[in-house]
């Protein structure tokens, strides 16, 4: 039962006999129970969720404050109080969590029964107020049979509320007894005995939080206090709930465990004393003095306390001035007790100063345990059946436990298969997110209680502008780009610690951001960013973008940094105003190839320009850009789509030069996937097309020089005819010259002529010939290879990684490879192991995201492997190439990895797989336009050990593949 501190259950024995001055005491304590009666059914009244209570709480109300204007006798209004207070307390619990949709019936049919009950017991005291009865009407000691006829109307209307209810009418019975039979104690406190009430129950879905929860448990169990801080939905009542239930925390603490919850109050109206109240009635006391603080100490005092304060934001966004002022300090002071330890949840970060607080914040789910919460919920199908669309979308939730049981609720209950709830997600997004009243039932009215926060008010709608404005970029707002950003709000930083301090936002890597249903909630409910804002977002990136280079700067920086949110802004831009955007797509393209090499969200949207004779070439140009950043990243599919659509508007628009270079583009992507046939095939088509005869010479001779290419790679041309149309370009030409004599090497012919000859042109290519010095470089390199000379071999390749260092990241890994390669020639594996992996540690990203390069290094350490007898781990390598080039379709490489598995099974023994590896190989040979025996002319690199001959006996037909045709 409640300790009723407040309500002095003393009676005189002889009233007649008290002085004037003991009177007097007695009428002002009367006046201060009346009032604080009167406080706590005006909070009531404003929380309880049902219009017919809180009409019967205001008629209450009317009648106590009816009695404070005439009663001046305790004894003559105290029993009329606890009944009072007695329906208050049942209608406080019977209709927690109730709605006025969901009441049930017979709550609804008890209330109505109440309500009348209430209103004639109104009627009897206005009525008799009038009549000049008032002050006998409410005299317990002259009409006490009409106190108790109200007493026994008033519990049989009770007993319709149920068990909880029951409870609240023996308190209430046993207080209107106390008031009315005699009193003998002498020391003003009857001995009721003191019933604590029973903290909440450990949630029963709660998951994925055992070790957070062992690890807060440690610091409560050692007295300190703790603020749990997060968004609202994150789980931070049931933490604390699930704190307050631990075996340790049970042991410590017994039934000295409080919950106190502000849910449901207004920041804007909660006062000082509203606090308190709440505060004292989780406790099971009731105030009884104007120092409320202290008699709660005093309580505290007696023994070891554990106090969870949740929805803390409530008072702590208050702003009343004397809930401002008064609610910190007395938290304060009532930490500073020894033995009394707190819990503290809040969306807000302003917990009260001078509290030593543990603050942790309540992170989203792992993705394992937001699938097992959705799945303890949503029966309808089957984990392992359901996972992985459920497992997308669990992850566009940002595994926000509140979502996810909305979620999972919604479509349990409306009867959603799989597939159905990943189209209204798709249809309705956020919205499904709502479907019902409460915080604990909608997505959207757990954002607006954060919304309504004074301090957000405060900020007036430069806070929703800057909200609209991280909702809309992907990777939230960079803070020291911010005031650049987003000049014309001053007062950003302000904003976002505001946001930062109601959880609204989380800072990351420089960024402040959304949790992702915070963000689904901001697109779909408020208003886009203002046409003033985008423009300043599009005005600063789209000039970075312009004034980006290749060499790395401080705009390439910003490149880097805020790449997802430029190519967000790009892509709205292209839906909107394409012919004002399509130059910036083209510029950021190229620095995603100069500085961040990736696959771009782009590609439709470019793809889906409405094209007049206004985009047109705008459109052309942004596909060319797109198929260079597929080549780098060796997307060679996605390439070529998009340098063939290129040429085919640059033939509308009437640009032959421009389409003259997609064709080279798809020429190259063919090449690269080691098809020769189709790489010659489409530029000697081109040379017939009527495009040839508007063509530079430039251009001409940069495909006679790619056309000679694939011929050289092909072996089915002269040496003494390659090269000879473009060596005598001004551009073409040097490199033009190293090619004619590195394909003289590569046919056999005289090899210090070759030498003789590159050595010679070498210093003719200058600094702003550096691929030309790189051919020539790896020409000589190769010689001094295949002549023996590794040491002069390895020195060369070294000045090639030199040249590249710091701005080719894609040809320092390349040239680290065949160094790592020449290491195994010289019999150092440890060395050529230590060259080729630590590089993918320097150069993972780009050599993940690079699929030439990965096959590249990955055939050379199968090979490195196979020359160290290590014959599992080059089978493994070789068997990672193959499978590479599958998805690449990449021939030359797969014909290198089916070669070295052959002569892997033909050391043992297998002569029919080997067998059937070197026919695959051959295959692949006749697939790309390469002579079998001419497989390695070009690539004396990665060329096998020579004592493996099973390929060579293949090839000639010798033993034990004799029959093999």
């Amino acid at each position: 039962m409640k300790v009723k501190l407040g309500w002095s259950k003393k009676l005189k024995k002889d009233s007649k006999q008290a002085s004037s001055e003991t009177q007097q005491s007695q009428d002002i304590n009367g006046a201060k129970i009346l009032d604080a009666a009167i406080s706590a059914i005006n909070t009531t009244k404003d929380i309880v969720p049902i219009e017919m209570a809180k009409s019967i709480l205001g008629i209450i109300a009317g009648i106590l404050t009816v009695a404070q204007l005439r009663i001046k006798n305790e004894s003559d209004f105290k029993a009329i109080v606890d009944m009072c207070d007695t329906i208050r307390d049942i209608l406080e619990r019977a209709t927690k969590g109730a709605t006025e949709d969901n009441l049930p019936g017979y709550l609804d049919h008890a209330l109505s029964r109440l309500k009348e009950t209430i209103s004639r017991i109104n009627n009897e005291v206005v009525t008799s107020k009038e009549q000049g009865r008032f002050h006998k009407l409410f005299s317990v000691t002259i009409d006490r049979d009409r106190i108790s006829r109200w007493k026994q109307d008033l519990d049989e209307i009770l007993k319709l509320f149920g068990a909880e209810a029951l409870i609240g009418i023996a308190i209430g019975v046993e207080n209107l007894n106390v008031a009315l039979r005699p009193k003998t104690n002498t020391h003003g406190i009857n001995d009721i005995q003191y019933c604590p009430p029973v903290p909440p129950s450990r949630p029963s879905m709660f998951y994925g939080r055992d070790d957070l929860v062992a690890e807060l448990t440690k610091h409560v169990v050692s007295d300190k206090h703790l603020a749990l801080i997060g968004p609202g939905g994150m789980g931070k009542s049931s933490l604390a709930k699930a704190i307050v239930n631990e075996p340790l925390v049970t042991k410590k603490f017994a039934d000295r465990r409080f919950f106190v919850t502000y849910d449901g109050l207004d920041p804007s109206t909660i006062t000082f004393e509203t606090f308190m109240t709440r505060f004292a009635r989780a406790l099971g006391i009731e105030i009884a003095s104007a120092d409320s603080v202290r008699q709660i100490s005093t309580f505290l005092r007696s023994s070891s306390a554990l106090i969870v304060l949740d929805n803390a934001e409530t008072f702590e966004e208050a702003s009343a001035s004397s809930a401002l002022g008064s609610i910190p300090p007395a938290i304060a002071e009532m930490a500073n007790i020894p033995g009394v330890t707190f819990i503290l949840t809040s969306r807000s970060r302003r917990s009260a100063p001078d509290v030593p607080w543990i603050t942790k914040e309540v992170l989203p789910l792992d993705p394992n345990s937001a699938q097992e919460a959705f799945f303890q919920i949503y029966c309808l199908a089957s984990r392992e059946c359901a996972e992985g669309g459920i497992a997308n979308l669990l992850q566009d939730l940002g595994y926000h436990p509140l979502s996810i049981s909305l979620l999972a609720n919604a479509a349990q209950q409306n009867g959603w298969s799989p597939v159905m709830l990943l189209e209204r997600w798709r249809d309705r997004h956020s919205a499904v997110l709502d479907h019902g009243e409460g915080k604990l039932q909608s997505l959207s009215y757990t954002m607006q209680l954060s919304l309504s926060s004074p301090s957000i008010q405060k900020l007036g709608e430069e806070a929703r502008y800057t909200l609209a404005v991280i909702a809309f970029l992907p990777q939230g707002l960079n803070e020291a780009l911010s005031k650049h950003i987003l000049p014309s709000i001053p007062q950003i930083d302000t904003i976002c610690d505001v946001l930062w301090r109601q959880s609204l936002i989380y800072r990351q890597d420089g960024f402040v951001k959304m949790l992702a249903p915070i963000r689904h909630y901001v697109q779909d409910s408020l208003p886009p960013p203002d046409p003033a804002r985008l423009r300043e977002i599009r005005t600063f990136y789209y000039r970075t973008v312009q004034q980006c280079s290749e060499e790395r700067n401080s705009h390439a920086d910003i490149i880097i940094s805020d790449h997802l949110n430029i190519e967000h802004v790009v892509a709205f831009d292209l839906t909107q105003i394409p012919e004002k955007t399509c130059h910036a797509c083209s510029q950021f393209l190229n620095c995603l190839q100069w500085h961040l090499p990736r696959p771009t969200s782009l590609t439709p949207a470019i793809f889906n320009i409405v094209e007049n004779s206004s985009t047109r070439s705008s459109k052309a140009y942004c596909l060319y850009c797109l198929g260079w950043l597929y080549v780098t990243l060796s997307q060679y599919t996605e390439s070529m789509k998009a340098s063939k659509a290129a040429g085919a508007l640059y033939l509308t628009a009437g640009d032959h030069e421009m389409a003259g270079g997609c064709v080279i583009e798809c020429a190259d992507i063919y090449k690269c996937q080691g098809r020769l046939i189709e790489t010659q095939q489409v530029l000697a088509d081109f040379q017939h097309t009527e495009s040839w005869e508007h063509l530079s010479k430039p251009t001409k001779t940069k495909v006679w020089f790619s056309l000679d290419l694939a011929r050289m790679y092909a072996s089915t041309t002269s040496a003494d005819e390659l090269f000879v149309k473009s060596s005598d370009d001004h551009d073409w030409g040097l490199r033009s010259k190293i090619r004619h004599w590195r394909a003289k090497f590569y046919y056999g012919g005289d090899i210090v002529q070759a030498k003789t000859h590159l050595e010679d042109i070498l210093p003719q290519c200058t600094s702003t010939e550096e691929f030309a010095r790189r051919d020539a470089l790896e020409g000589l390199a190769e010689v001094a290879f295949c002549e023996g000379r590794l040491s002069e071999a390895m020195d060369i390749l070294q000045k090639i990684v030199e040249m590249f260092e710091g701005h080719n990241s894609q040809s320092v890994l390349w040239y680290t490879v065949f160094k790592a390669l020449v290491a195994s020639k010289q019999g150092d594996h440890a060395l050529a192991r230590e060259l080729i992996n630590p590089t993918l540690g320097l150069h993972q990203s780009f050599t993940l995201r690079t699929a030439h390069v990965f096959l590249h290094r990955s055939y050379g350490s199968a090979c490195i492997e196979l020359a160290a007898d290590a014959y599992d781990m080059a089978e493994s390598h070789f068997i990672a190439t193959i499978e590479g080039c599958d998805i690449q379709q990449n021939l030359d490489n797969k014909a290198y990895g089916k070669r070295g598995l052959g002569e892997i099974v033909f050391v043992r023994g297998d002569f029919a797989l080997a067998a059937r590896y070197f026919t695959e190989t051959r295959s692949l040979c006749t697939e790309m336009g390469v002579p079998p025996c001419h497989l390695y002319s070009c690539n004396p690199f990665y060329v096998l050990p020579d004592r493996f001959k099973g390929w060579s006996l293949f090839l000639e037909g010798r033993s034990p593949f004799a029959n093999v045709l």
